[in-house]
């Protein structure tokens, strides 16, 4: 029997998209191997899967081949819930997939029965297809794999964008609508099943999740390490003078001190040459310790200046070079000019979010002008930015002129499980 237009018309799409799918991933630079292997095998599953319906359509309607279209039918009951446990494979890269594994043979186990029993179905002297009791088995078993996705899915939201855990729902939705479609077409209509295309089409929409997921990642990976190196450069050329000249000037006046400081010092700025490299959350205590070396020796520079700390809350982490930076900003063009000048950093724990504040008694100033690309404040920027893109926080600043300012910043709990050594 020869191909008509019509089928033709559906099968070459199909094709091709797949073709190009594949091709697509193979030069990806952002799919990892393993997804890359996934994404390819199921490619390659959903073409046989497009052959296999072809055949079973032309078997349908052609001269009766009872036996051949039983092992037709059996593949295709079989290939089935192994593409819907390939693309769990996506969701779910690293995870128990034992059962998954076993519900598919189980499935291939029923449907091969097809050869020697009618348990599950059998084809008749009139070329029909008849259901046995165990007909609906591959349903069954994919409605399972299906509700495994969906959990998989929705656990995956955290790490992805807001709206990105929609496209695999949506594909798990396309794929039960696609069973109902095809369960109420009637034997022999079509040449490829709304199953076969939802599945062909939702490989691609994986694709699409996977590429938007590493694209994402790549950037932000991209925009924390230039956020870093920006602060790296504003904070350490003034800080780094006067420090030394500080010390040399102790060296003078009091000796052990001098030590203790230039110490002090040294472990400053290994900590801020290691920064450099931290592209991860960081333990709060190891910034605060970071802070309190600076302000030892910014102390000592300025006897007016006094800084205080309140730590009620130190189970989370956040972005590397943080909180130095904002005290840094707060004794620099608030408190340092004060006859008292007053910098208090606390932290506590409300509810599921962990605040820290750094407040002082200084000039204060217009909180417009942070904004500022070449501004006093470009700092405070650098730091807003990088906790809302680190850890998915908050800052909140607030400042009256002559009164002094104050800075929150709230870091959401689930933020605490990337604490890194």
């Amino acid at each position: 029997m020869t191909m008509d237009f019509k089928t033709l018309a559906v099968l070459f799409p199909l094709i091709l998209l797949l073709l190009g799918l594949a091709f697509t991933v193979v030069i990806d630079p952002y799919i990892r191997r393993e997804h890359r292997r996934t994404m390819l095998l199921i490619s390659v599953l959903c073409l046989t899967l497009i052959i296999q319906n072809y055949w079973d359509y032309i078997l349908t309607i052609g001269v009766p081949r009872r036996m051949l279209r039983t092992i037709v039918s059996i593949y295709g009951y079989s290939i089935r819930p192994v593409i819907l446990i390939l693309f769990l494979y996506i969701i779910l890269p690293k995870g128990k997939r034992r059962l998954f594994w076993i519900l598919a043979g189980l499935n291939a186990a029923l449907y091969l029965s097809a050869l020697f029993s009618p348990v599950t179905f059998w084809i008749d002297q009139g070329n029909h297809y008849r259901g046995g009791p165990l007909a609906s088995s591959c349903f069954y078993i994919s409605l399972i794999l299906l509700i495994c996705l969906l959990v998989q899915t929705y656990r995956s939201r955290r790490t992805t964008g807001k709206w990105d855990v929609w496209l695999p729902i949506y594909v798990i939705v396309m794929i039960i609508a696609s069973i109902y479609l095809d369960y109420s077409i009637k034997e022999g209509l079509q040449p490829i099943s709304f199953l076969t295309i939802a599945i062909i089409v939702g490989n691609v929409i994986y694709y699409i999740w996977l590429h938007l997921q590493f694209v994402r990642e790549h950037e932000q990976d991209l925009m924390a390490a230039q956020r870093i190196r920006i602060m790296m450069t504003q904070i350490q050329p003034h800080f780094l003078f006067n420090a030394l000249n500080t010390i040399r000037a102790l060296y003078v006046k009091d000796p052990p001190l001098a030590d203790k400081t230039l110490e002090n010092f040294s472990t400053y700025l290994r900590q801020n040459l290691e920064s450099l490299s931290q592209t991860d959350l960081v333990p709060v205590t190891r910034e605060l310790e970071h802070t309190r070396l600076f302000t030892e020796i910014e102390m000592l520079r300025f006897p007016n200046v006094r800084v205080e700390y309140q730590i009620e809350d130190s189970a989370f982490a956040i972005p590397a070079l943080t909180i130095q930076p904002l005290v840094e900003n707060a004794i620099r063009h608030g408190v340092r000019s004060r006859k008292e000048g007053l910098v208090t950093v606390s932290t506590v724990r409300e509810s599921d979010t962990h605040k820290i504040t750094i407040r002082d008694n200084g000039v204060g100033f217009d909180v417009n002008d942070q904004d500022s690309a070449d501004g006093p404040h470009i700092g405070i920027r650098n730091v807003k930015d990088r906790i809302e893109q680190m850890c998915g926080g908050k800052m909140i600043l607030q400042s009256e002129m002559g009164k002094g300012s104050n800075v929150t910043i709230l870091i959401p709990d689930n933020n605490t499980e990337k604490q890194r050594k």
